[in-house]
C-alpha cells in the first residue's frame, strides 16, 4: 500500500494512521476509510451512491451519515467547504479530493511515526463572539453548549458541536450540562454524537438528572434520521416474508393433493397459496418493522434491542390476526377453533431477531446489510432460528399456519383440507405430532428465509 503527503499531513492506509507533524488525527474508521477512498479516487468526482457501497458496504444508513463524515473529515483537516483545500462538494453528485499537491509515495517501515498522540486533538474554533471569557483564557465549552442547548439549531449544527464538546472533554461537558434548559435533548445528542469521535466518553442515561425524557429525545433523534430506510426496510421483510409464505402453501397444497389416496383437489394449492401469503405478509411486516426500529434506535444494546423489537413487533401483528381470524371464523362460519398468533408471533419475532443479530453483531452503525456470503450466513442464521422456535411451539401445541388450518378443516363439515394424508407420509395414520412438527419446522424456517432476504436487500440506483 502507498501512503499519501497532502499539505501538513500524511495518511498511512496500512498503518491506520493520519497524521499531522507528528501528531495523529483521529477518525473513527468509517471516516478513516472514506478520507483513504476519496484520495484513491482522486481524479474524478466521486458519487454518493459509490460512497455508501464502499464505505458502508455491510449497512444501510441515512444520507445524513456521509454528510456528517465530510463535516467531521473536514474539520480534523482544517478545511473550509466554501474554499475546500481537500474536499470539494459536486453538486448533486458526490465529493472529491482536489488537492493538486498530493504525493503518493512508498509505505517506509522504517519511516519515523508516532507511537501514540503527542497533543490533544485540534478542535475546529468557535466563533469569538460567542467565546465566555474566564481569566486571561477564552472557555470553549460555553459557546458549545449554547449552540447545543438552543432550540433554533438544527440538529446538524447541534451535532456538530456535541463532537467538538466530546474533544474537549465528556466529563467536564456532562458536569457543566447539568440542569440547564434544554439539558435531557443535549444529553442525548452528546449520546448520540460519541460513536463519531474516538476519543469521546461515556454519556450514561440512567442516573442523568431526566432519564425518562433523554431516552425519549434520543429515541426521537434517531427514528428522525432512518425513518424512511427503516419503513423500506419493514416493507422489503413484508415481501420477503409474503412470498416465502405463498412458496410454502403452494408446496404445501401440491403435496396434499398428490399424495395416494388424496381427496383434495389441486385448486387447493392456490388457496393455501394465498393463505400462507397473507400470513407472511403480515408476519414480515411486524417482525421486520420491530427489527429495523431497534436496529435504529439500539446501538449500545444490540442484541438485547433487535430481540425485543422484533418480539414486539411479531406480537401485535400476531394478536391482531389471531382477534381477526377468530372472529372471522365464529361469526362467519360458526366454527369456534382455538387461533394461534399472539403468543407465536413473539416467539418467532424474538428468534429472528436473536439470529439476526447472531449474524450481523459487527454491524455497529445503520441497518445491518450484509452482501455476498455474509447475507448467505446471515439468511441461514435467522431461518434456523426460525425454524427451531416453530418447532418448539407446534411440540408444545401451538400449531402453525399449516396445523390451524388442519384444525377448522376438522371442525367444518365437507372440508377437504385436512391435512391427513401428510400425515401418512412419515407414517402416521393421521395429522400427528410428527407430521405437525416437521411441518412447523418447515414453515418458521421458511418464514425466516424470507424476511431475512427482505431485511438484507440493498436497494438499487
Amino acid at each position: 500500500m502507498p501512503r499519501y503527503r497532502f499539505g501538513d499531513y500524511v495518511l498511512s492506509p496500512r498503518r491506520r494512521l493520519l497524521v499531522r507533524g507528528d501528531a495523529e488525527q483521529p477518525l473513527i474508521p468509517r471516516y478513516f476509510d472514506l478520507l483513504v477512498f476519496l484520495i484513491e479516487q482522486r481524479h474524478e468526482a466521486v458519487h454518493r451512491r459509490d460512497i455508501f457501497d464502499r464505505v458502508w458496504n455491510d449497512v444501510v444508513v441515512s444520507d445524513s451519515a456521509l454528510t456528517q463524515a465530510i463535516r467531521t473529515i473536514r474539520r480534523t483537516l482544517d478545511d473550509d467547504s466554501r474554499e475546500p483545500k481537500f474536499i470539494r462538494t459536486v453538486s448533486r453528485h458526490g465529493y472529491r479530493f482536489v488537492f493538486d499537491g498530493l504525493i503518493e509515495e512508498d509505505e517506509n517501515d522504517n519511516a519515523r511515526w508516532p507511537a501514540a498522540p503527542t497533543e490533544e486533538p485540534r478542535v475546529a474554533p468557535v466563533p469569538s463572539a460567542a467565546e465566555v471569557t474566564t481569566g486571561d483564557q477564552a472557555d470553549r465549552f460555553e459557546p458549545l453548549l449554547h449552540r447545543l442547548t438552543d432550540e433554533a439549531i438544527d440538529d446538524e449544527d447541534k451535532h456538530e458541536a456535541a463532537e467538538l464538546l466530546h474533544q474537549l472533554g465528556t466529563d467536564e461537558t456532562l458536569a457543566r450540562l447539568d440542569r440547564r434548559p434544554g439539558h435531557a435533548e443535549a444529553r442525548a445528542i452528546l449520546r448520540d454524537a460519541r460513536w463519531d469521535v474516538p476519543a469521546a466518553g461515556p454519556v450514561p442515561i440512567a442516573g442523568s438528572p431526566d432519564p425518562l425524557r433523554t431516552a425519549a429525545a434520543l429515541v426521537a433523534l434517531r427514528l428522525r434520521r432512518a425513518a424512511r430506510i427503516a419503513a423500506g426496510r419493514g416493507l422489503a421483510a413484508a415481501i420477503g416474508g409474503g412470498a416465502a409464505g405463498v412458496f410454502a402453501g403452494a408446496v404445501g397444497g401440491v403435496l396434499l393433493a398428490s399424495v395416494p389416496d388424496a381427496t383434495a383437489p389441486m385448486a387447493i394449492a392456490g388457496v393455501l397459496a394465498a393463505i400462507g401469503g397473507a400470513c407472511g405478509t403480515i408476519g414480515g411486516a411486524g417482525v421486520g418493522a420491530g427489527i429495523s426500529i431497534a436496529e435504529a434506535v439500539a446501538r449500545s444494546q444490540r442484541v438485547a434491542g433487535l430481540i425485543a423489537g422484533a418480539a414486539i413487533g411479531g406480537g401485535l401483528v400476531g394478536g391482531l390476526a389471531q382477534w381477526l381470524g377468530h372472529w372471522t371464523m365464529t361469526a362467519l362460519f360458526g366454527v369456534d377453533v382455538t387461533i394461534g398468533g399472539g403468543l407465536e408471533g413473539v416467539a418467532l419475532g424474538a428468534a429472528a431477531g436473536l439470529g439476526f443479530a447472531i449474524a450481523t453483531r459487527d454491524a455497529h452503525e445503520g441497518l445491518a446489510a450484509p452482501r455476498g456470503g455474509r447475507r448467505a450466513v446471515a439468511v441461514a442464521w435467522v431461518a434456523t432460528a426460525c425454524g427451531l422456535a416453530a418447532l418448539v411451539l407446534t411440540v408444545a401445541g401451538r400449531p402453525m399456519v399449516g396445523g390451524t388450518i388442519h384444525e377448522i378443516a376438522q371442525s367444518s363439515n365437507g372440508s377437504r383440507a385436512a391435512l391427513t394424508s401428510l400425515g401418512r407420509l412419515v407414517g402416521e395414520p393421521d395429522f400427528g405430532p410428527v407430521s405437525g412438527a416437521l411441518l412447523g419446522l418447515g414453515e418458521g424456517a421458511m418464514f425466516g428465509l424470507g424476511l431475512a432476504l427482505g431485511l438484507t436487500r440493498r436497494r438499487r440506483g
